[in-house]
């Protein structure tokens, strides 16, 4: 079993890898369901874990069909992260009739090589999850990180039990989305993967002492508590999984 995490920040990627993770995908702007990270916050994860490190390629948030200034800031930060030495790049480019844009796909895939590349969860947006993973493997992804078309991997399991059965050893599948120790095992077990991904969101207590009182409540600003890695999340699934 492969456990990936995604983290947010240099803490969270150093919280995961003491916790036991095999890999984790970097990201910014967890309110927008992860883009770009940073140059800096790249460079200082690198060099600080040993693990398999993927970077988030992703300009804004939003869907998932972009301009021609969006996907040249794509290909540009592939380049970055290749600098970088990261392990893999994960993407996905959707066409405005929700079918994955192999074209750009694969454009993009040429240049993050030898990267690894994963399909995100633009894939769960496509309009049929059969034809999206054909055009997955048309378009050269290594795997394909989804919920099954649904909020949350647990509910939809049979469809992701034939993803899996589709695929063979042509492409990865991977489930993500409200992955817990309460379900992971189940999830692995009935559908046969080999790896799954989840978040393990922890929180610990500002270090701030003064807080304003006029900005108190205002998010960004005053927050009490600083989003994390929760460990203990991803040693029970490894414990589990056993």
């Amino acid at each position: 079993m492969i456990i990936e995490v995604v983290v947010y920040s240099i803490e969270s990627a150093l919280r995961a890898q003491q916790a036991g993770a095999d890999r984790i995908e970097l990201c910014d702007n967890p309110g927008e369901g992860g883009t770009t990270p940073s140059f800096g916050v790249l460079e200082a994860v690198r060099q600080n874990i040993n693990i398999d490190l993927y970077v988030m390629i992703r300009p804004r948030g939003g869907d998932f069909v972009y301009s021609n200034y969006d996907f040249h800031a794509m290909k540009r930060d592939c380049w970055q992260a290749m600098r970088q030495s990261a392990d893999g790049v994960v993407f996905g480019i959707v066409t405005p009739e929700g079918r994955l844009d192999i074209k750009r796909c694969k454009e993009l895939i040429d240049r993050a090589r030898p990267m690894k590349v994963t399909c995100h969860r633009a894939f769960d947006v496509t309009r049929d999850p059969f034809e999206a993973l054909e055009d997955a493997i048309a378009a050269g992804f290594d795997r394909i990180l989804t919920s099954g078309h649904r909020a949350k991997a647990e509910e939809n399991i049979p469809l992701l039990k034939q993803l899996v059965e589709k695929a063979g050893d042509r492409i990865s599948i991977m489930p993500g989305a409200g992955i817990t120790p309460a379900n992971a095992h189940i999830i692995l077990k009935e559908t046969g993967v080999q790896e799954i991904h989840l978040s393990a969101t922890g929180w610990r207590p500002s270090e701030m002492q003064f807080i304003h009182p006029d900005l108190s409540k205002v998010a960004g600003l005053s927050d009490p508590e600083i989003r994390t890695v929760d460990g203990d999340l991803i040693r029970q699934i490894r414990a589990n999984g056993r």
